[in-house]
């Protein structure tokens, strides 16, 4: 009765420290997270808006802003087979087993211990420790000449240097790790972004070069004829060497321009070979419909520059890396002040293995240790200095992908709204130029005019034609980089901060459908 209400009394007594160190612990010297002031325009330019649609880009989803069959496959397929893909969804499992080692940090390591030992003792040994005496010892040790033979075995747990948390240092630490986990979730959401718009891009503009290509090999063929004209005009003296040349040279471009056109179209097919990371034949990528049947979405809502913070990743990985920064400057502060860990241990010693587990052998030891470096010579200083020095840096960066977010979608914006009023007056001009070319054909057929107006007449309409096929194909890469600015293709993002089960869908691979 008496040892129970004794250790009744001391209960109390053991509980103070423990609120104590709960509510030491909770102390945060970090930095407060504020995300800084927009550092852009409260809109985008006026002049460029009223294009605009209701629908926001992350509520349509890559499948349904790319209508080309084709290349909803290649974006499907890239999305499971890109290299530099996988390498920053492993990117992903690296910084959540670093998170987890760091979290693991703030709780006591328990560790099962065992050991036997069998050991001799001298004579001299035993008198020391028994003032004189050599009597036997009963302990299960055996007799050897000049000394005993004794066996120790030990069972038991431990607690090895667990840190009290006072000032937020190991806290810190996991909220740094934390964060640092999840922006790179949001690299790897930038990352299949930039991947979806370098692939539509790519495959965009190698179906530009295609129909350019094909123009200009109508233009040879056309030319071509009249090349064959113009020898039999040379031929019967109707036409002089002047003007038979003159037609030589309009076949000779054309052909030039082709095998231009031709080398330029089998590298952005290799650049799409190159981002689908595995081979594609040439049908795939051959052209299915024109530019003007690609049923790309284009009227999707610009919004505020502000809706930018949540939707578009990039800037979700610089915030996070900011969240981090100020972590580790909590950490840096933390370690001016003394660390106190705790260490204990409680199991089991007999020197006989049948008889181990018993109150005779139990034993404990509970203890703590402080430190604090009294002269380190400017080290955590240093520290310090560097962490606080990585928070600027961090602030200025998020600053950066902001404003620099804020430019792409203006651009964006103005050439949606240009590039249309580009090809309308383009369209305007071909038509021109067609007119031009058959009035000029016909004054040099009627002897009114020189070979040399034609020729110019020729070169000017293939120019403009080439010129409008690639204001078509401009247009839609344009799209393509509006939709991936304001943050679209991937769906609404991941809500990072509540917990670690959301990211993880987010790295799901898409599987071709």
């Amino acid at each position: 009765m008496h040892d129970r209400s004794q250790r009744a009394r001391s209960q109390p007594r053991l509980a103070w420290p423990l609120l104590a160190a709960t509510a030491l612990s909770a102390c945060n010297m970090a930095p407060k997270h504020v995300t800084p002031a927009l550092s852009t325009a409260t809109d985008y330019p006026a002049e460029v808006l009223p294009a605009g649609g209701s629908v926001p880009a992350t509520a349509i989803g890559w499948q349904d802003y790319f209508q080309d069959p084709r290349l909803r496959e290649l974006i499907a397929i890239a999305l499971v087979n890109n290299r530099d893909l996988r390498v920053s969804v492993a990117r992903i499992e690296e910084a959540r087993g670093q998170y987890r080692i760091q979290r693991a940090n703030q709780l006591p390591q328990l560790a099962a211990t065992g050991s036997a030992t069998r050991r001799r003792a001298g004579i001299a040994s035993i008198q020391s420790q028994t003032g004189g005496s050599t009597t036997v010892p009963t302990d299960g040790s055996a007799e050897t000449p000049n000394g005993f033979t004794f066996n120790t075995y030990n069972v038991g747990v431990a607690v090895t240097s667990f840190e009290l948390d006072f000032w937020g240092r190991v806290a810190n630490l996991s909220e740094a790790a934390r964060s640092n986990f999840l922006s790179t979730v949001a690299a790897e959401r930038a990352f299949r972004l930039s991947l979806i718009r370098d692939l539509a891009t790519a495959y965009l503009t190698s179906r530009s070069l295609s129909e350019q290509a094909d123009l200009a090999d109508r233009t040879i063929a056309s030319r071509r004829e009249g090349l064959r004209i113009a020898k039999l005009r040379l031929d019967a003296g109707v036409t002089s060497a002047l003007d038979y040349r003159q037609a030589e040279v309009l076949v000779t471009q054309a052909e030039t321009e082709a095998a231009s056109l031709r080398n330029q179209r089998a590298q952005q097919r290799n650049i799409v070979r190159l981002l689908v990371g595995q081979p594609i034949d040439e049908e795939t990528l051959a052209p299915a419909s024109t530019l003007d049947n690609q049923g790309i979405i284009r009227d999707i809502a610009a919004g505020l520059p502000s809706e930018l913070l949540a939707n578009r990743p990039d800037i979700l990985q610089s915030e996070e890396q900011l969240r981090a920064a100020r972590a580790n400057v909590g950490a840096a502060r933390a370690a001016f002040f003394p660390s106190i860990t705790l260490t204990g241990q409680a199991g089991y010693t007999s020197s006989q293995l049948g008889n181990l587990i018993g109150p005779e052998g139990l034993g404990w030891s509970f203890g703590p240790s402080i430190s604090l470096p009294i002269f380190d010579w400017g080290a955590r200083k240093g520290d310090l200095t560097v962490a606080r020095a990585r928070e600027t840096i961090a602030v200025a960066t998020y600053e950066k992908t902001v404003q620099t977010a804020f430019r792409e979608v203006a651009d964006a914006l103005a050439g949606r709204r240009y590039l249309r009023e580009q090809i309308a007056a383009q369209v305007r001009a071909v038509t021109a130029q067609r007119t031009l070319a058959q009035l000029a054909q016909s004054r040099y057929q009627n002897g009114v005019a020189q070979y040399l107006e034609v020729l110019d007449a020729q070169r000017s309409l293939f120019s403009a034609e080439q010129a409008l096929i690639t204001l078509r194909g401009n247009e839609l890469t344009n799209l393509v980089s509006l939709y991936a600015a304001l943050g679209g293709g991937l769906g609404p993002p991941p809500p990072l901060r509540p917990g670690d089960a959301a990211p993880l869908a987010a790295v799901t691979p898409v599987q071709p459908r």
